[in-house]
């Protein structure tokens, strides 16, 4: 992983306290989404770890909403398709759903029931690992539809919400990690 890469997405990543709530310290990767620079460089360094981990893969899977910011440059660079997961209600056709429980409250996600064959291999992609239950519910989808998960990955994991924990035997990779 190259420092200087991951030095220059540390530097665009802001910190803004007490958002959405009241001791919360979110991460905002705006900035980086700004500078085609910086934004180079995360698809760089995302792409050579698929790449480097991975000799086959059919999808990249982003989550909503900044999964989607992520994921299609990645799928390109790879030469591979991109498949969303959805807030619920948002999607055409059959779908699966799954409720979780969020930082802040209850959600629902939905997948295309036809999005993926089963075995098909996918890597799932988002800005932030949290407390894990986006991800959590995501897999539990993919599962669902008999896909192979290789990995979840993520710019930003915060390691002191634990949520990498949560996905239990499914492999997860962060780029960047804040206490």
């Amino acid at each position: 992983m190259s420092e200087p890469g991951l030095r220059l997405l540390r530097d665009r990543v802001r910190a803004f306290p007490d958002f959405p709530e009241p001791g919360v310290l979110f991460r905002d990767i705006s900035p980086l989404l700004k500078d085609p620079v910086a934004f180079r460089t995360l698809i760089d360094l995302l792409e050579d770890h698929v790449k480097a981990s991975f000799p086959k893969i059919d999808f990249i899977v982003g989550l909503d909403s900044r999964g989607f910011l992520i994921g299609p440059p990645l799928a390109q660079r790879l030469g591979i398709g991109f498949v969303p997961v959805r807030k619920k209600g948002k999607l055409p056709g059959a779908t699966q759903s799954i409720s979780y429980s969020l930082e802040y409250g209850k959600a629902e996600l939905e997948i295309q029931s036809d999005a993926v064959e089963p075995g098909q291999k996918v890597v799932i992609v988002d800005d932030l690992l949290a407390t894990g239950g986006t991800m959590c519910a995501a897999c539990e989808l993919l599962k669902r539809l008999k896909a192979e998960i290789l990995e979840c990955l993520v710019v930003i994991e915060l390691k002191s919400l634990k949520g990498s924990e949560k996905l239990n035997s499914i492999p997860f990779h962060s780029l960047l990690q804040y206490d």
